[in-house]
């Protein structure tokens, strides 16, 4: 899957960019049909530790599904965000299922009809 990787008002390193990459190439194991993700890295000016915001969009076929976090590290934000992709895709993956067994079913009420 390909992602982009943008920071705000900071440079990322290579390691967090690894880290990310690796962590959303698991997205793929649930769900092959993914198209592409963009991943957006804030840092807020806040007085609290946890200044630190992942978000993930990703692009499937005929949906967009949007995941944010805010932590005290991006990575354990990225870990968070990608675990509630994670059950949006399994959500997506049951409509889809869902939808495709009741396309079929009229499909087939059709046929024994004959129209």
């Amino acid at each position: 899957m390909k992602i982009t990787v943008q920071s705000i008002h900071f440079t990322a390193d290579r390691k967090l960019l690894d880290f990310i990459q690796k962590k959303a190439d698991k997205l793929d194991t649930f769900y092959d049909q993914i198209i592409s993700g963009e991943v957006y890295l804030k840092l807020e000016n806040v007085e609290h530790e946890a200044n630190k915001i992942t978000e993930i969009k990703l692009l499937l076929p005929g949906n967009q599904i949007f995941a944010k976090e805010q932590c005290k590290t991006f990575e354990e934000a990225t870990d968070l965000t990608i675990e509630s992709l994670r059950k949006q895709i399994e959500k997506h993956k049951q409509k889809k299922t869902i939808a495709d067994a009741a396309a079929k079913k009229a499909v087939l009420i059709m046929a024994e009809e004959g129209l």
